[in-house]
């Protein structure tokens, strides 16, 4: 048996649904185990198994894990949300070493430089990759921040409290609500994510740019794959440098100066089952590679297919049972 448990696993329906398809495509035995502290997550009614688990703040949440791998005989641990990444990293060699689970994390100087804008920041303006100016403290109490510009918080995600600054006035407003505030230079362009797949020794197999069509809350409703080469070397370069593990999900944007870079998410994003169902798919990757295989690089997708994603529901009878 090869059991994965997705953490967090709220909304990630379709992540559930290509690992339980990459599964019957090779013929596996695995059941997919959703995990979450709260029994109303949707992810949950897709699963073949459930598993409550603390929330992520709470002190027995590692504990509570390392159980849950143990209880359902787990192959593969997949984080989903960014909020439990650095503590994965830190405790992951805990949890190997307690139970017979793979955590699908890079490591912790990986994670680090990926959570923080301001880490992220230094570690790309010092290999030499595009990225929009960054404004000290000095230059923001001078009042020398050029309009438009952007502001975002040091270690957000889903594009929670980021705003596009028209003036000295709006800056000063949200200097005062935004938690740990970053500002730069505002970027126009075309928006991509790219999607990476690199084995255990940090080795890239595919390399997926898709086109971001639409975006609603952070997170891609309307996107088309691309084979953008020019796109596809830089990510590459910058894989080779940064050396995660794993699923990996990069934003950036082509625009007047060339490639600038947003962020770098160590883990599965919401879109990633557009490139996982357009040929690049990391679950039936992250198997092979538990039995054992070696992956070559290839490009063995499909591009210029446009994915439009859709809310969709389900429905609870009294008792918490999903009903048709």
């Amino acid at each position: 048996m090869m059991n994965v448990l997705i953490l967090s696993a709220g909304r990630r329906v379709e992540l559930i649904q290509r690992f339980q398809k990459a599964a019957q495509k090779l013929g596996i035995e695995s059941r997919i185990v959703a995990g979450d502290c709260s029994n109303t997550a949707p992810a949950l009614y897709f699963a073949d198994r459930t598993y409550t688990l603390p929330r992520i703040d709470e002190e027995n949440y590692i504990d509570a894990i390392i159980e849950a791998c143990k209880r359902e005989e787990i192959a593969l641990v997949v984080p989903t949300i960014d909020t439990d990444l650095l503590l994965l990293a830190e405790q992951k060699e805990r949890i190997e070493r307690e139970t017979k689970a793979r955590v699908l994390i890079s490591n912790t100087t990986v994670v680090q430089v990926c959570r923080d804008k301001i880490r992220t920041q230094r570690f790309l303006e010092e290999h030499g990759f595009g990225i929009p100016k960054m404004y000290t403290a000095e230059e923001i109490a001078d009042r020398r921040v050029t309009f438009p510009a952007f502001i975002k918080p040091k270690s957000g995600s889903s594009s929670l409290h980021t705003y596009k600054l028209h003036n000295q006035i709006e800056l000063d407003t949200y200097l005062r609500l935004v938690p740990d505030p970053v500002v730069q230079d505002f970027m126009e362009g075309e928006e991509y994510t790219v999607d990476v797949f690199l084995d255990f020794d940090s080795h890239i197999i595919t390399v997926v740019p898709r086109l971001r069509m639409a975006i609603r809350g952070g997170e891609i409703s309307k996107g088309k794959i691309v084979r953008d080469r020019e796109i596809i070397e830089d990510v590459t370069r910058l894989m080779n440098i940064l050396k995660p593990i794993g699923h990996i999900t990069v934003q950036l944007m082509k625009t007047k100066k060339g490639i600038e870079y947003i962020e770098v998410n160590p883990r599965f994003g919401g879109g990633a089952p557009m490139s996982i169902q357009s040929g690049a798919d990391s679950c039936e990757n992250l198997y092979r590679l538990l039995m054992g295989e070696h992956l070559e690089y290839n490009e063995n997708y499909k591009e210029n297919l446009v994915f439009l994603r859709f809310d969709s529901s389900i429905c609870l009878n009294e008792n918490m049972e999903s009903i048709q």
